[in-house]
């Protein structure tokens, strides 16, 4: 197992800037076997942990995207039926229950994000990305394939883990998580970073960047999210900001209001936002960083 601080370096040296109780909450993960549930506001960079961790670990990272509506079907697997009923007629007269286990075999099974974590040889990173946006029902389900990491599929018998996954489970908090979900997992609640941080995950994000700029834009983007925003921007805004100043020759925050202005279509993503930030109140906070 690795301790935190390894995985602390090793999460930087994929370009993930992890704080202590992040890499402690990862390395408890690991030491335990517990799903970890990261809860936080979109663009905190809860998705961007099950990433950084498969790249860690060299592991395939394997996702299931929540939406209301989720099934089974949709998150364990399902029947190739379209193949089963050409395959039903090609053998029109054959015995039937020979039929019947030639077309319910693997070879018409269609693989579901949950099945093939558990079926992996090698132990992949299973992301269940915003477990809040599915029903109450899907969440009761879940909690089978994660207490016992097997499924039974009435045609081929119990299908069972040969090597637990790594589960990251992110919420943004649209609805409260049931209580034997939230006992299942370890929790770390996952914020917006400090400007140190945010910092460093431009240098690491963007190597070229000057040191003096990726700090300015990191303080900057404090001060915009402390402004009434309908849709305050993430981690991933900052980056694409970073790189269009930086690609259009931009040294410092206060140097070409103009441009500064311009490129908020990277960081502000509602008519509503982008008229608060106007150009005299971009160039106010921009004075304030540089």
């Amino acid at each position: 197992m690795l301790d935190r601080q390894t995985i602390a370096d090793r999460l930087a040296a994929v370009g993930y800037v992890a704080d202590g109780a992040l890499a402690t909450a990862l390395a408890l993960m690991d030491m335990l076997s517990r799903p970890l549930l990261l809860e936080g506001e979109a663009g905190v960079g809860k998705t961007e942990v099950a990433k950084a961790l498969a790249a860690l670990h060299g592991a395939e990272l394997i996702r299931l995207q929540c939406h209301e509506g989720l099934d089974r079907s949709d998150a364990l697997y399902e029947w190739n039926y379209q193949r089963q009923l050409l395959a039903i007629k090609a053998r029109e007269g054959a015995d039937a229950a020979a039929t019947e286990a030639h077309v319910f075999s693997e070879t018409y099974l269609l693989e579901r994000p949950l099945l093939a974590a558990i079926r992996r040889t090698d132990r992949p990173v299973l992301l269940i990305d915003e477990i809040d946006r599915a029903d109450e029902e899907f969440e009761a389900f879940l909690l089978e394939i994660l207490s016992d990491f097997q499924v039974t599929i009435p045609e081929l018998g119990t299908v069972r883990a040969t090597s637990i996954p790594r589960v990251i489970l992110t919420s943004n908090g649209t609805r409260e998580l049931s209580d034997a979900l939230r006992r299942r997992c370890l929790y770390h609640a996952l914020d917006f970073p400090d400007v140190d941080r945010e910092a460093r995950i431009i240098l690491a994000r963007l190597p070229d960047i000057d040191v003096a700029l990726a700090l300015q834009i990191a303080r900057l983007m404090e001060r915009i999210r402390k402004e009434d925003l309908s849709k305050v921007p993430g981690v991933a805004e900052t980056l694409d900001w970073a790189a269009a100043l930086v690609g259009l020759g931009v040294a410092r925050v206060d140097a070409d209001r103009e441009v500064l202005h311009a490129t908020l279509s990277c960081v502000l993503k509602t008519r509503e936002d982008r008229a608060r930030m106007s150009p005299e109140v971009i160039a106010r906070l921009a004075a304030k960083v540089a």
